[in-house]
């Protein structure tokens, strides 16, 4: 269940600004609803980085941001808000994202005429380093998707566990994308369109293994299935919650002795990363996993690279 002050609507009220100031915020947030069409959790993120900013303001400020106030904050109150966020433990990574969402609210203002503040546009963003995907190795990953159905002892269940996994690193689905197919698009053909962030929508291939665990699933479901509902559903007939997966993920942590990073999300880098190592281009996997630059498939090259790297020094450790 999803925390009321998690919600988009939650998250607004949370923003901390004077009352001539705070028709800037809704109309910036329909801006991102209607016309940018961010996701609900891009929408929230956003929304979570203005609350935290405001609060911030209004100690600095020693009370509520007004549209005056918003317009003629200082570089050095932003450098504040840097320097307190760091004193605070929070990461660069973090950090970088907040100024990514304030300045898109600040440029929404200015676009629109609502008010100008040229002092945002000299702060400095925090260095980040790119994070390196962490895949499982294909022994691992094929150890996870061999072994999550026995994890439950309702075959149907274990059926619909292991279609979910085939669907992450048979095609490089998003878990949220997995779960949020619905009934009408099975039996899968030999691709599937499938709605990523931003409601973009890419082709990917379904594997002839991928397809058979699927019309497993299907075949076994006790619940009758309406065309417009959820392909996956839970014991109760609902949507299948992404908890449920995670949870299995967990548990197989333990058996098989994978790594921290073992996780639903691993096995979409998995995919990637091993159709990589098996030749497969950069332009292709950036279609696949519906990247909107190449610059987020080329971290994949750097796994890739590793792994040879590891081959070799274990290699020449080897030689007497």
């Amino acid at each position: 269940m999803v925390e009321p002050g998690n919600t988009v609507a939650g998250l607004r009220a949370q923003v901390s600004l004077a009352a001539d100031a705070q028709p800037l915020v809704d109309d910036w947030l329909r801006y991102l609803i209607s016309e940018k069409q961010l996701a609900e959790l891009t929408t929230q993120a956003y929304l979570r980085d203005l609350r935290d900013f405001t609060l911030f303001l209004q100690d600095y400020l020693g009370g509520s941001a007004d549209k005056a106030s918003l317009e003629e904050l200082a570089i050095s109150a932003f450098r504040a808000w840097l320097a307190n966020r760091r004193q605070s433990g929070v990461s660069n990574r973090s950090t970088a994202r907040a100024v990514s969402s304030i300045r898109n609210f600040y440029r929404y203002l200015e676009r629109n005429d609502h008010l100008k503040n040229n002092a945002i546009h000299a702060l400095t963003t925090p260095k980040v380093g790119h994070a390196v995907p962490r895949p499982l190795s294909e022994q691992a990953a094929g150890e996870v998707l061999d072994t999550v159905g026995a994890l439950s002892e309702e075959p149907w269940v274990a059926a619909r566990d292991t279609a979910v996994i085939s669907l992450l690193y048979g095609c490089g689905l998003r878990i949220s994308e997995a779960l949020g197919l619905d009934r009408h698009v099975a039996p899968l053909g030999d691709s599937l369109v499938v709605t990523g962030k931003g409601n973009k929508q890419r082709l990917v291939p379904i594997l002839p293994a991928v397809k058979e665990a699927v019309d497993d699933y299907l075949m076994q479901c006790p619940h009758p299935l309406p065309p417009k509902g959820p392909l996956f559903i839970g014991v109760r007939g609902k949507r299948l919650n992404p908890r449920i997966i995670q949870g299995r993920i967990q548990h197989l942590r333990g058996a098989l002795g994978l790594p921290p990073s073992a996780t639903p999300h691993a096995l979409r880098h998995s995919f990637a990363t091993h159709l990589l190592s098996h030749g497969g281009d950069l332009r292709t996997i950036q279609e696949l996993m519906g990247h909107a630059s190449l610059k987020s498939t080329q971290h994949y090259t750097e796994v890739d690279t590793a792994r040879l790297l590891d081959v070799y020094d274990s290699a020449s450790n080897g030689k007497d």
